[in-house]
């Protein structure tokens, strides 16, 4: 079974962008997929801010990205970039921790003025972990999901469709990758 790893960047858990976070979620279990999270806000943060490549959680952690054999990496945009907490963690990754992942961005901002924030801000640093096949994202606005009288956070209807098709995508790309994988294997054996 594929392996899905989440890397929820949000500083909060009660952010709207864990709706999306939730939606993907399911739609991938849905289809078979192992999905795990890693909510970089409950990692420590002495381990996140002075480094700690040692430290448990982050070992932990790590880990779970060493086995993914894709990731999906969620963040608001704050001041034109993806979260300081994300930053921290992507800091703490292995220099080749993303290679031979694919890579899934899924950002949302107050608005579309820093739609390219993916491009600019987040892709080079994907790169630099090794990531070759970064998938083209989505992008949300704050709009598109709102919290209804019950408290419960509603995407829009033009927001489920983009992510149901990026998520669709990021489970044909994972399949053939799995399985060029298990045909290697194959072959060796």
């Amino acid at each position: 079974m594929a392996k899905i790893v989440v890397i929820n960047g949000t500083p909060s858990l009660v952010s709207r962008i864990n709706a999306v976070i939730e939606y993907a979620e399911n739609a991938l279990r849905e289809r078979g997929y192992e999905v795990e999270r890693i909510n970089v806000a409950e990692l420590p943060a002495e381990d996140l801010i002075h480094t700690k490549f040692e430290s448990e959680a982050i070992v932990k952690a790590n880990g779970l990205v060493a086995e993914a054999d894709a990731v999906i990496v969620v963040s608001p945009v704050y001041k034109a970039s993806y979260t300081g907490v994300l930053k921290t963690f992507l800091d703490l990754v292995p220099q080749k921790g993303l290679a031979g992942k694919i890579v899934l961005p899924l950002f949302m901002g107050g608005s579309l003025a820093h739609l390219l924030a993916i491009d600019y801000a987040l892709k080079p640093v994907l790169s630099v972990l090794g990531a070759r096949y970064i998938l083209g994202g989505v992008y949300a606005v704050d709009s598109q999901a709102v919290r209804n009288d019950q408290g419960v956070v509603e995407l829009a209807e033009e927001l489920r469709l983009r992510l149901n098709s990026v998520l669709e995508e990021l489970a044909e790309e994972t399949e053939h990758k799995v399985g060029r994988k298990a045909g290697q294997t194959g072959a060796a054996e």
